[in-house]
């Protein structure tokens, strides 16, 4: 197995909670040291979908109370108390529908068209420029007090996180500041907003390995990339959640803008 591989796992699991794009750093990574071989999406998907099991392990409270709120709101069983929760629920899915139906008819054209190094830079910067502008914004929203526009725009935000080098969580995190939640409120819908949208990458995903037929010369090089991006998860969501509650999203900002001008600078 390739050492390539676990590093990969690695890079994917502590950059995809922090706001600075795992896909960004993904292909920068193979770029640096030329791993053409390693260009495989599916690959990819299996290390998000570690980040992604760490995700629910996190919110694993905050998932079963909404799950079991949504259904019994339905089932009609306390309806009143479990309507807040309902309209969470509510919330996600609709936040979620823009970069589902965006991402799903413009996947080949962000594939072939927007791959070059340069504009990964301009990626980067774009990113940078986003934590930049929100950095000093503390919000007053709390869960029960967002809105179906808020949520809208919340996804609308975070459409472009197809492009990679612009952070999904970092702008999902910015449309939340943008609508004046707190930032701890910004944190939580952030990432439960990503537990749909990896899902449904994954599940795609999927399909097309059970399609090559080839599982069984890529599991063990895709089950490390897994648990290790999985337990990177863990700790860099830790790290970042200190860095929001104190509103030093500045340091994200300034490493994007480093990145950007290196990849300016050297490619």
């Amino acid at each position: 197995m390739n050492i390539e591989y676990p590093i990969l796992g690695l890079i994917q699991g502590f950059t995809e909670p922090i706001p600075v794009s795992s896909s960004g750093h993904l292909k920068l990574f193979k770029a640096i040291f030329n791993l053409k071989n390693l260009n495989d999406l599916n690959f990819d998907i299996i290390v998000n979908f570690g980040s992604l099991l760490a995700i629910i392990f996190i919110f694993r409270k905050d998932l079963i109370k909404l799950i079991k709120s949504f259904f019994e709101y339905i089932f009609n069983k306390n309806r009143k108390s479990n309507y807040l929760n309902f309209k969470y629920c509510l919330l996600i899915i609709i936040a979620t529908i823009p970069i589902g139906l965006i991402g799903y008819l413009t996947k080949d054209i962000i594939e072939n068209k927007l791959g070059s190094m340069n504009f990964l830079a301009i990626s980067f910067l774009i990113t940078a420029m986003s934590l930049f502008l929100v950095r000093k914004i503390k919000g007053k929203k709390d869960d029960q007090d967002l809105t179906y526009k808020d949520a809208i725009i919340i996804g609308l935000f975070q459409i472009l996180a197809i492009i990679p080098g612009i952070s999904r969580s970092g702008m999902t995190l910015v449309g939340c500041l943008v609508r004046d939640l707190k930032r701890e409120t910004s944190l939580k819908f952030t990432f439960l907003l990503y537990i749909p949208v990896s899902l449904a990458t994954m599940l795609l995903g999927v399909l097309d390995i059970a399609k090559t037929g080839s599982l069984s010369k890529v599991f063990l090089p895709y089950s490390v990339g897994l648990l290790l991006s999985l337990l990177a998860t863990l700790v860099s969501y830790k790290f970042l959640s200190n860095i929001v509650k104190k509103g030093k999203l500045i340091i994200f900002a300034l490493y994007c803008l480093i990145l950007s001008l290196s990849i300016f600078i050297f490619f």
